[in-house]
C-alpha cells in the first residue's frame, strides 16, 4: 500500500452529513465507510478515536482521527 496524504474540503451541509453518518456508526459500533478523492476507505468499528488540536499563531487547527490498521477479510 502506498504512502497517502490527502486533504479533501466539503461545503458545510457535505460535511455534516458526512459526520452525522460517522457519529450514527460509531454509537452503534459499526464500521463506517467513506470514499476520500476517489479511494473508498472501510473504517472498522473498533478503530482508534482522538481529536486533534494545532495552533500556530492566530490560525487554529482541529482534526477529528480515526486511526486503524490492517483488515482482514
Amino acid at each position: 500500500m502506498n504512502d497517502r496524504d490527502i486533504t479533501k474540503s466539503y461545503g458545510r451541509a457535505p460535511f455534516a452529513a458526512k459526520l452525522r453518518r460517522l457519529a450514527d456508526a460509531i454509537e452503534s459500533g459499526r464500521a463506517f465507510t467513506i470514499q476520500v478523492a476517489g479511494e473508498r476507505l472501510r473504517i472498522p468499528a473498533d478503530a482508534e478515536f482522538n481529536i486533534e488540536h494545532e495552533r500556530d499563531g492566530q490560525r487554529h487547527e482541529l482534526e477529528f482521527q480515526l486511526l486503524w490498521g490492517p483488515q482482514e477479510d
